[in-house]
């Protein structure tokens, strides 16, 4: 878990945001074999609210 201080959540001003991931792939549209990017999600431990998705190696889907 990687822990970042200096956000804070916009639905409660929590500021214990973590990093996490679910392991789907993103891939780009009409290259279904191709093996794609992990999406990291930040959210707040507190109320559990997405505050960004980024795709972890942007490269492997351009």
């Amino acid at each position: 878990m990687v822990w970042l201080s200096k956000e804070k959540c916009p639905k409660c001003s929590g500021t214990k945001l973590v990093e996490g991931t679910d392991y789907t792939h993103v891939r780009p549209l009409g290259k279904p074999m191709s093996m794609g990017s992990n999406k990291i999600y930040t959210y707040c431990v507190n109320c559990g609210e997405i505050v960004s998705i980024r795709i972890e190696y942007p490269h492997k889907i351009g």
